[in-house]
């Protein structure tokens, strides 16, 4: 049987197929990835972090110092362009339309939402359409994933509490990665092959905590989120991918998804600011997790067709090559 050839046929297939399975097995029988020993440390939310915490290591690994300033660039970028997107549209919502928000979607769950992206699905797809400084960017990118940057775009006066050793936990393992590789080049290969090795499992994990009732409980205005969140993201991203960066603009179509980690972010929130209602919290939260289901499904899909239309990292560099 061609399994993995038959995966790889779908757009970001070795991270999405995955991760929809985990979404199957957590909605159908949650109870089988809950047994307990090493089944559920490998396949349960569990496992998610661990798994992407040694893919970053091996990431890390690959960069070479002379890159760091041009991760440091596309992160910054792509980061602000994603921000950018959340905050606009939150802003514009919560200034016509009060804490209700239109079409049952409030500022909170916008915010939420469009500020954060998936970095796993972000590095599936760097993977397969990007390069080395693509993938390492996400250790700037870790910035949105959570509730700083709603905070930041709220104005929340919580959001000072949001400890410094925070970021920094959550760059250290692609440092650690990088030092390692720069100091001994064996490290760096020994690592490489564990790149598209990983990106199923902690896939798998992500997908198994979330659940397909969200969509239900979430109804309309939750999948409405996941697509505003993916056009309207996309559409800032990409642009700042094309005429700032002067990339291809696939990775800004790759970062316009919603993180799992969204789906807490209106509750975290609530914690720093009395400015919401319960009843918004609690919507504002099936919302997001329904627009990460969305996402998960769309993004790997808009990525494909930006990087046809506009190349992929080797086909950018190889047109570049031939103009110089």
């Amino acid at each position: 049987m061609k399994i993995l050839k038959t995966v790889q046929k779908v757009p970001g297939g070795t991270m999405v197929i995955p991760l929809l399975l985990g979404v199957l097995f957590n909605t159908v029988a949650p109870g089988l990835l809950q047994i307990g020993g090493l089944t559920t440390a490998t396949f349960s939310s569990a496992g998610a972090n661990t798994a992407m915490g040694i893919f970053l290591v091996c990431v890390g690994s690959q960069i070479r110092v002379k890159q760091a300033p041009q991760v440091l660039k596309r992160g910054f970028v792509l980061l602000a362009a994603k921000f950018l997107a959340g905050a606009s549209i939150g802003w514009a919502v919560g200034a016509f339309f009060g804490e209700a928000g239109i079409l049952g979607l409030s500022s909170l769950a916008l915010i939420s939402a469009v500020t954060n992206s998936n970095g796993g699905l972000f590095m599936s797809l760097a993977s397969q359409f990007g390069d080395d400084i693509d993938i390492g960017a996400q250790a700037i990118l870790n910035i949105n994933d959570g509730p700083f940057l709603t905070l930041v775009a709220l104005g929340a006066s919580g959001m000072a509490d949001i400890p410094f050793t925070n970021l920094i936990a959550a760059i250290a393992p692609i440092l650690i990665g990088c030092i390692l590789g720069n100091l001994d080049k064996d490290i760096s290969d020994f690592c490489k092959p564990a790149l598209a090795i990983l990106i199923p499992f902690f896939a798998f994990c992500l997908g198994a905590g979330i659940s397909l009732s969200n969509l239900v409980k979430a109804g309309f205005p939750g999948i409405l989120l996941g697509l505003i969140c993916v056009v309207w993201s996309a559409f800032i991203c990409i642009l700042a991918d094309k005429f700032i960066l002067r990339r291809p603009g696939y990775a800004g179509a790759a970062i316009s998804s919603a993180a799992g980690n969204c789906v807490a972010t209106p509750a975290m929130v609530a914690l720093a600011t009395t400015q919401f209602s319960p009843e918004v919290v609690e919507s504002a939260t099936a919302q997001c997790a329904a627009a990460v289901i969305v996402t998960i499904i769309l993004v790997p899909i808009v990525t494909t067709l930006a990087a046809k239309k506009w190349g992929t990292a080797v086909e950018w560099e190889a047109k570049r090559a031939s103009k110089a």
